[in-house]
């Protein structure tokens, strides 16, 4: 059964790897075997030497994926770096947080320009090297809002809610093609993201106290799910959300 979950000579890109959720991804990846492309807009010395001692290879490529730009390109550099193409997680996400009486156009449209445009082309942009070459995993990192509708969060709800849409909608398109299309839905997890919710005593009580498991989620807490979403495990998993929420949903 161990080799269900053997990566070795994958090759997989994770945007959003230069920390947090996306991080702690491909340290996971790696680990099973895969070699790892990185995509971010800071430095990601600390994610490569994690990925490194976890022995597969490492490539880095800085980029914002406010645009869509830098798509094509990193497709086409992970190709020829490290000859193809088998794992994408779409994982690259902001928040601006108000209330929606005040929300502005600005911070919709840059929310939804990166959490879910980006994410759709940049699944395209793979897929089509995917369909050429026997298939591979695509993997959009949604979110509780996917499921719920939040506070204060309009363009971020409104993207993680469409993102699951859309892991539903390319599944149903590519399935046949050999392409998994599947989405892992975080709960509450320790990130930048999350910051001020965890240092607002109200919020972070009120939180604590609906998840069954009594912690925020770490972030390597996403490692399993992102490897069996990777893996031949899940050959037959197509269009699922999948929560790692501590049992946040449950309750």
């Amino acid at each position: 059964m161990t080799n269900l979950f053997d990566l070795s000579g994958r090759v997989a890109i994770v945007t959003g790897a230069n920390t947090g959720l996306g991080q702690a991804i491909a340290v996971a990846l790696a680990g099973a075997g895969a070699s790892i492309v990185a995509v971010g807009r800071s430095s990601m010395d600390e994610t490569e030497a994690a990925v490194v001692k976890a022995g597969p290879r490492f490539h880095a490529i800085r980029a914002d994926l406010n645009t869509l730009d830098p798509i094509a390109s990193i497709v086409s550099e992970t190709v020829g770096v490290f000859g193809g193409l088998d794992i994408l997680v779409n994982n690259a996400g902001i928040i601006r947080r108000a209330d929606a009486i005040d929300f502005t156009e600005a911070d919709w449209d840059e929310v939804m320009d990166v959490n879910l445009k980006s994410a759709f082309f940049f699944a395209q942009a793979s897929a089509r090297h995917m369909l050429r070459n026997g298939g591979g995993k695509i993997i959009n990192i949604a979110s509780m809002l996917s499921f719920q509708g939040g506070i204060r969060i309009a363009s971020y709800t409104a993207s993680k809610s469409g993102l699951a849409g859309l892991t539903r909608l390319l599944a149903c398109e590519w399935a046949a093609h050999g392409i998994n299309v599947n989405a892992i839905a975080p709960g509450y997890f320790v990130t930048n993201n999350t910051t001020a919710l965890r240092e607002d005593p109200e919020r972070n009580a009120n939180i604590l106290g609906r998840i069954p498991a009594g912690r925020w989620g770490e972030p390597s807490d996403l490692g399993g799910a992102a490897i069996f979403l990777s893996s031949k495990a899940s050959d037959y998993v197509h269009g699922t959300i999948l929560p790692v929420d501590g049992g946040w949903l449950a309750r």
